[in-house]
């Protein structure tokens, strides 16, 4: 088997999105073997990798490596994004994310808040904790008139005119669908055409007559998802609901399993793999799990702004692929020897990156997570993602399989003696050279 994971035996397996059949496997037994294999693969079958199964293989210094993206893992995800979770109403993800994990670590816990947390090695004297927020966008029912009409208040950062029109389940005592109702464009006066409808023009409709219709079914302070699910596209990419940020739970899930299946894990090294809550509405999740946890090293994995579509300003924004591998951002909120460390695992592995800049502090859970006590060492990973907080966020699963690879092989890396202060005197890592 080579360092892509393929071996002799499965170079014409059909490989498709959906993960047929796990590839079979066969042991290349010379390093020049293995060598003319992986640039006949990189060659002739780039294709293959863009279409979902697995094999695993040890990398450097017997590390844990995939190729992108087996059919379990893929269905894990898809079931992360069927599952509904805004905002402080996590609990179904987070009882999936448990029963997922719960064979594979040393210990699973969770806490008042609802984060879920899954742990190998838990005595362990080091340790890193990598956070992925469960909890997306949605709405909440705030007001039901008396002619049956739901009223909305936002749970995170929609935007309005993307909510007008959608259909959407009511997640109240029983799931309900309906649609996203507001004024007809053909009754709005020219001066109303040219706003944008307010949220609080705007009302669930779920075809009842009365308030009394719903008395049994929908209560204040239930809440409201959009009706998008999980679809293939070309390119091995996807587009689905909530990929912000149910792709960051389910790396740091999958990033787990590469590591314990990998076994290169230092036996004084902890990883607390923590699936958080809240973070749409402040990081809350996250800063009290930090808190408990109090690890050496943190990091965050979350969606970042893809800048590869039509009408931006590369020199404005800057750059940011679908398809070229995970974000690693510089800033202040990135710990330099963590960011070292990372590049150069990333290097030494053969796995796609992109470095990001961050010129300020982080709007995702690594913010709260490198401040928490007297300070954690802290970076984020990013997964390109276009269209964010819209029903049709578009993902490359390619990214996201990378960016697991990318975690796993970097936790098996850190040792007792790693040190993340910046001025520390070691030569534990390699200085970033772009």
């Amino acid at each position: 088997m080579n360092r892509l994971g393929i071996s002799a035996g499965n170079i014409n397996q059909p490989l498709s999105i959906d993960g047929i059949d796990a590839p079979a496997r066969e042991t290349i037994p010379t390093l020049g073997m293995r060598f003319r294999l992986a640039r006949f693969i990189k060659q002739s079958l780039k294709s293959a990798f863009n279409h979902g199964t697995i094999g695993r293989y040890r990398g450097s210094r017997g590390s844990l490596q995939e190729v992108p993206l087996r059919s379990q893992s893929l269905d894990l995800l898809k079931s992360f994004v069927h599952t509904p979770s805004p905002s402080g109403r996590e609990i179904e993800l987070a009882r999936l994310y448990r029963q997922y994990l719960s064979p594979l670590a040393d210990r699973v816990t969770h806490d008042v808040m609802g984060n879920v947390t899954a742990i190998l090695n838990p005595d362990a004297p080091m340790r890193i904790m990598l956070a992925g927020h469960m909890d997306e966008i949605g709405f909440m029912v705030h007001y039901i008139s008396s002619d049956g009409f739901l009223h909305i208040s936002s749970i995170g950062g929609n935007d309005s005119v993307i909510a007008d029109g959608q259909r959407v389940w009511v997640h109240g005592r029983e799931r309900i669908a309906g649609v996203v109702g507001g004024k007809a464009m053909h009754l709005k006066s020219p001066e109303e055409q040219k706003q944008r409808p307010l949220l609080k023009e705007l009302w669930v409709d779920v075809g009842a007559a009365s308030k009394d219709e719903l008395a049994e079914l929908v209560t204040i302070g239930d809440t409201v998802t959009i009706q998008t699910e999980f679809q293939p596209l070309r390119q091995n990419r996807a587009t689905a609901r909530a990929f912000d940020n149910k792709v960051g739970v389910f790396v740091v899930a999958e990033a787990l399993r590469l590591i314990k299946e990998g076994g290169s894990l230092h036996p004084q090294v902890g990883i607390w793999s923590v699936a958080t809550v809240q973070e749409e509405i402040g990081s809350r999740g996250a800063e009290t799990a930090a808190f408990d946890i109090d690890p050496q090293v943190a990091l965050a994995v979350d969606m970042g702004q893809a800048l590869d579509y039509p009408k931006l300003i590369t020199a404005d924004q800057g750059e940011f692929y679908l398809g070229r591998g995970p974000g690693v951002p510089r800033g202040a909120n990135t710990n330099p020897v963590l960011f070292d460390m990372l590049v150069k695992v990333a290097k030494d592995n053969d796995i796609p990156y992109q470095v990001t800049a961050t010129p300020g502090t982080s709007p995702t859970d690594a913010r709260v997570l490198q401040t928490s006590r007297s300070g954690v060492a802290a970076a984020l990973l990013e997964v390109p993602l276009r269209y964010m907080h819209t029903p049709c966020e578009v993902v490359s699963l390619d990214d996201v399989a990378n960016c697991a690879r990318l975690l796993a092989e970097f936790c098996t890396q850190v040792t007792p003696e790693t040190d993340f202060r910046p001025l520390a005197d070691k030569d534990n890592v390699r200085s970033f050279d772009g």
